[in-house]
């Protein structure tokens, strides 16, 4: 079916959903679970009508006469065993008359049931909802075609999460980071197999994603990922694992607090590492922890901020290379003021430098999450740096000018544009570009630096470009005292005498005031403190 189709189909469906916020008393954050849960169950029953039509007929002609399917025969094919009370067709047939609520509380829990990853899982609160509303929302999902191609059902759920985000505000940015910012992390650590952990999972977007980049790239038996993950709000590990569900997935994910509990038992265990943590998180009982050199090997940061425990603890949860196993790599998404954050978090960050794990710095711009419009940067690990041409040097990447305009007050990633930033990292690497093609017409570059990449590309050879990307030495890094924000690195691109810009020179002019202002501060703190240490020494 043509992504149009499927378009057409997510809006048709969000309007259904929108008509129980309209004729219930539910707030978003009510009812948005057990629309989900209805989005759930559609999708896992036509999974399972295909996987039964197939099964029929490879056993009719095995062995000339049909036999029973048993449970075992779906679960070999990643498929939910769905019973027949829990059928899509069995709701569909239910009078107007009849306690729908009850009905599909009923379906869940025979579900759960029959799949030990779903237990206690699944949304039982149908009950709450008016009987007529549940009915026209079962009659407007049924309106999915069954002959829906490919994973357009998942991506129908993906939609969902990311709208109820939206309308959720600050709440719906604690379990969903935008699929494009996700692919962006996952194209450029690449995780074909291995043991992938997300420590603050969410709604498990990362594992969903990286899934498809290993069915899309390798499909050898080898290629096996192993989910990892956990998340401090049971709900949210709840919707965690339906998503994985629906996607035919299945992980250990746990309910806990992750700057004190470690359920996974994660240093040095992991192959690859991504997440979105909440930033500049306050009051974490530091007490608590700083005996924990393990997860926590570069110190305690003095400041009230949790950045740097974060960055710790996805830095320490890598495994260290091996003669059978290379190092891990992790992508994550943090807060600009991480990159140039002074006194003890600088400490932290310039031995993380020179420990020579820091492998590419992206920075992002404004409006790509649903909950706040500020810029973010994209921080990616790699301990297999040691002994490759890259050991001593970090790719700045500065992506700020690269987007696509959603709506007034969201942007995201066209797919070309992060197959564009991700082989830029690959060329870095002297990776295969896997027949990336260069089209610079959705990147929003200047002339001379179309001129440029066209050349690099056609010859498969890194190169620095002016206002894009930038390799820099650990000695050029501590020189921009360890700063790891590309703006310092990258500079501004070159113009042709008639490729003028105001309104983005204009940018461009703010953010090398911001750059100078960030230094002036920098002065400021540097003179307090050496004032401080005079008085303290009775100099003055």
């Amino acid at each position: 079916m043509a992504v149009a189709n499927n378009n057409e189909i997510e809006k048709r469906l969000w309007s259904a959903a929108d008509e129980l916020r309209a004729n219930s008393k539910l707030k978003s954050s009510e009812y948005s679970v057990p629309v989900l849960g209805l989005i759930f169950l559609r999708y896992a029953d036509t999974k399972f009508a295909q996987a039964e039509q197939e099964l029929e007929a490879q056993s009719q002609e095995s062995t000339r006469r049909r036999r029973t399917l048993s449970k075992l025969d779906y679960q070999a094919r990643g498929v939910l065993y769905i019973p027949s009370e829990a059928r899509w067709s069995r709701l569909m047939e239910l009078p107007e008359s009849e306690n729908i609520g009850k009905a599909i509380n009923d379906a869940m829990r025979a579900i759960e049931a029959e799949n030990d990853d779903l237990r206690d899982v699944l949304p039982k609160t149908y009950n709450r909802l008016d009987n007529q509303v549940l009915f026209n929302l079962l009659k407007n999902f049924n309106s999915v075609p069954m002959t829906i191609e490919g994973d357009a059902f998942g991506k129908i759920y993906e939609y969902f999460l990311g709208n109820f985000a939206m309308t959720e505000g600050q709440r719906g940015g604690e379990f969903f980071t935008p699929t494009a910012i996700v692919k962006l992390i996952v194209e450029i650590i690449e995780p074909f197999r291995g043991k992938i952990y997300d420590p603050a999972c969410g709604s498990g977007g990362m594992f969903v994603q990286s899934a498809r980049f290993r069915d899309e790239h390798r499909s050898g038996p080898q290629d096996v990922i192993s989910i990892y993950g956990q998340e401090r709000v049971a709900e949210t590990v709840r919707l965690c694992k339906m998503n994985l569900a629906v996607h035919g997935l299945s992980g250990d994910i746990r309910q806990g607090n992750s700057y004190y509990e470690d359920p996974h038992n994660a240093p040095g265990m992991f192959d690859f590492m991504m997440a979105n943590p909440p930033f500049n998180v306050n009051n974490i009982d530091k007490e608590r922890i700083k005996d924990d050199t393990a997860r926590f090997p570069l110190g305690m940061p003095r400041v009230d901020n949790g950045n740097y425990l974060w960055i710790q603890l996805f830095y320490s949860s890598l495994s260290a290379p091996s003669t059978d196993r290379s190092g891990g790599r992790a992508g994550f998404v943090m807060a600009n003021s991480a990159s140039d954050a002074r006194q003890s978090e600088l400490d932290i960050r310039q031995r993380l430098i020179q420990d020579g794990a820091v492998d590419v710095m992206v920075a992002v711009g404004g409006n790509f999450f649903y909950t706040v419009t500020l810029p973010c940067t994209l921080w990616f690990l790699d301990k297999s740096k040691g002994g490759t041409d890259r050991e001593d040097t970090v790719l700045f990447l500065d992506a700020r000018n690269i987007y696509q305009q959603i709506d007034r007050a969201h942007r995201d990633f066209t797919p070309g544009q992060i197959d564009f930033l991700a082989s830029l990292v690959r060329l870095y690497r002297g990776e295969d570009l896997n027949g990336y093609q260069f089209a610079p017409d959705d990147l929003n570059l200047t002339v001379p630096q179309v001129e440029q990449l066209t050349q690099i590309f056609e010859g498969c050879r890194y190169e620095d470009v002016a206002g894009l990307c930038k390799v820099a030495t650990r000695h050029e890094i501590a020189a921009q005292g360890w700063s790891l924000n590309p703006g310092r690195y990258v500079g501004v691109a070159e113009r042709a005498a008639d490729d003028f810009d105001f309104a983005e020179r204009l940018t461009e002019l703010n953010e090398e005031l911001e750059i100078l202002n960030s230094e002036a501060r920098k002065l400021e703190e540097q003179i307090a403190e050496n004032v401080s240490l005079i008085i303290a020494g009775g100099n003055i």
